[in-house]
């Protein structure tokens, strides 16, 4: 794929709105599986993944074209370390990322009559959650480097299910992404993360997402080094 030619600003926008939506099908979701599911984890957990692999779907592939589809500071960093976005970007991409993602949250709380923000208070800490965090970032880097090798027309899609896996195959359900951790430590709902509990996550997935960088350089040392569409939740 050729050089993005859209400006910064619209590429900005993108992202932002990118992570925006993302955030609120996450948080939103949440809110209306627990509700409906009287009670049942499983069933509201199962609410809450379907939404989220499918708008990621869906944002990829009509926003992705503009911004790349990062929505997400990891995938932001392993374009930056692979060449296929340039270093001054990064910082407004992440900010960007951070704060629509928060901005998610807020559009999320309101269409349920909640409180704009809420601090999170659920416990998600300890080797086993930090762990899930590493091999669930690692998972979606590794597709997202690998999907353009092999099938670059599906990449909206292996980043969709990928996720979808993730939320069941992981202890942590799945975060996977900085910006909606971070997002996600401002709701006391289904999807929420205590806010203290959040540096530990982010570390955690920058670290699976280095490693991906690895093992990707491995298997696909053929990739061709240009701008791809690099998505990511």
């Amino acid at each position: 794929m050729s050089e993005i030619p859209a400006p910064l600003s619209r590429r900005l926008f993108a992202e932002g709105l990118g992570t925006a939506i993302l955030v609120a099908t996450v948080v939103g979701s949440g809110i209306m599986a627990e509700r409906l599911a009287g009670g049942n984890q499983a069933i509201a957990l199962l609410g809450n993944t379907i939404p989220t692999g499918a708008i990621l779907i869906v944002i990829i592939t009509i926003l992705g074209p503009i911004s790349g589809a990062h929505f997400n500071p990891a995938v932001t960093l392993v374009s930056a370390i692979r060449g296929t976005t340039r270093w001054p970007e990064v910082v407004p991409y992440v900010l960007v990322q951070c704060l629509c993602g928060i901005v998610g949250t807020i559009f999320a709380h309101l269409m349920f009559d909640l409180a704009p923000l809420m601090i999170g208070t659920t416990a998600r800490s300890g080797p086993s959650q930090w762990l899930a965090e590493a091999v669930a970032t690692f998972t979606l880097i590794l597709t997202i480097l690998g999907g353009p090798r092999y099938s670059p027309q599906s990449i909206a899609w292996l980043v969709g299910l990928v996720i979808t896996a993730a939320y069941w195959f992981t202890s942590s359900t799945s975060f996977a992404n900085p910006a909606v951790t971070l997002a996600r430590g401002f709701t006391t709902t289904f999807a929420g993360i205590a806010i203290n509990h959040v540096p530990a996550f982010v570390v955690a997935q920058i670290v699976g997402a280095l490693i991906a960088i690895w093992v990707a350089t491995f298997l696909f040392p053929s990739t061709l080094q240009t701008r791809v569409m690099i998505p990511g939740e």
